[in-house]
């Protein structure tokens, strides 16, 4: 093991296992080579007396799992291939970057955070909920929330070499996730980071540019009134459509496919489409009762679209995730899908187009997603 990568992980070691200093910790990401280990949060808390380590996951779907563990885990932890690591104390903060050459690069700041070691359940942040650009961008609590998930969930994808990144952001609105992208990625994970926002509203456009500027971020973040479809762009590492209405969220993945984004964050909103051509089409065998009723049939709507979808990226070689992006009390909305381009296996390839062909067939519907594709 590289020396400077031994050095930095026992300086994780010491901050992790200082009961004094540490406020919390985050670990994500994967080395190049090695299998992804599953993000986690750490944090101090006392228990009953006993100075433990709170550790938190999630499941499958995305819902958090938390445990409570002695410090003697932290040995396994470090073992794990993480790519990244976030520590901050009472009175520094180290970032830990670790490169797909197995180089260790260490950030230390002189700002720390608040110790907070009771049971009671404090939840440590990516980015801190007092920071400036979410008073700038009128972010309350429920946004914050989604804030955090949302960077949890790409800190959790992206590499570590170190590369220059475009990310786009198409139909970005107020664009508060897009601001928190471009502070985490440039701030805290010292990336070289460029992000356009796309928005067809020129006064959405007009405004999002003047608090780039106030935020001071106006060199590495610009706006456009544009559609994904039209927007001229001269390439995209990361496409983001996050609660684009409807087709809005095919015509910003499809567009994603074209520039060939290396990672695709796709939220949706609304599913009008299928849940139209629903209302005209025969249900399949037994299933009627899946879309006589309108709630039923909208819910169900959701479900096929967003199934579709991974079906026809996963047909054409794509690697995809379907997660809870947040918690279903905070929006009905909550599916996040990621994808990303892989050397499928031509049978897996051709699986994922059978089985889309007969949803389709059975269903008789026709997805916007599958006709952009095919003019991609």
């Amino acid at each position: 093991m590289d020396a400077e990568l031994n050095d930095a992980l026992a300086e994780l070691r010491d901050l992790l296992l200082d009961g004094e200093r540490l406020v919390s910790a985050s670990a994500g990401g994967r080395r190049k080579g090695q299998e992804a280990p599953e993000p986690t949060r750490i944090r101090p808390v006392t228990v009953k007396g006993r100075e433990l380590l709170q550790l938190e996951t999630a499941d499958a779907a995305g819902r958090p799992i938390v445990r409570n563990v002695e410090a003697t885990a932290v040995e396994e932890l470090l073992a794990r291939p993480y790519a990244n690591w976030h520590v901050v104390t009472t009175d520094a903060t180290v970032a830990v970057r670790i490169t797909k050459k197995g180089k260790a690069f260490v950030h230390r700041t002189a700002e720390g955070g608040e110790r907070v070691t009771s049971h009671d359940r404090v939840k440590s942040h990516l980015l801190a909920p007092d920071d400036p650009l979410f008073a700038a961008v009128g972010a309350d609590a429920a946004k914050r929330r989604q804030v955090d998930r949302f960077l949890t969930l790409v800190d959790g994808k992206l590499g570590t070499d170190g590369a220059p990144l475009h990310v786009v952001d198409f139909g970005c609105g107020n664009a508060y996730l897009t601001f928190a992208a471009y502070k985490y990625l440039s701030g805290v994970r010292e990336l070289d980071v460029t992000v356009t926002g796309v928005e067809i509203r020129e006064e959405q456009r007009v405004h999002n540019n003047a608090v780039a500027e106030k935020l001071g971020y106006a060199a590495g973040m610009h706006f456009v009134a544009d559609t994904a479809a039209e927007a001229d762009l001269p390439g995209a590492d990361i496409v983001l459509a996050l609660h684009a209405c409807d087709t809005a969220t095919d015509e910003a993945i499809a567009r994603g496919v074209r520039l060939k984004a290396a990672h695709i964050f796709a939220a949706p909103c609304c599913h009008h489409d299928i849940a139209e051509q629903l209302k005209g089409a025969e249900a399949p065998g037994p299933y009627g009762a899946l879309v006589a009723d309108g709630i039923l049939r909208e819910r169900f709507a959701d479900t096929l679209t967003d199934a579709l979808r991974a079906l026809l990226l996963r047909s054409l070689g794509y690697e995809v995730e379907v997660s809870e992006f947040i918690a279903s009390q905070h929006t009905p909305r909550n599916s996040m899908i990621w994808a990303r381009p892989a050397r499928t296996p031509a049978a897996l390839r051709t699986a994922a187009r059978v089985e889309y062909d007969t949803l389709v067939e059975q269903w008789g519907v026709r997805p916007k997603l599958a006709e952009l594709l095919e003019t991609a």
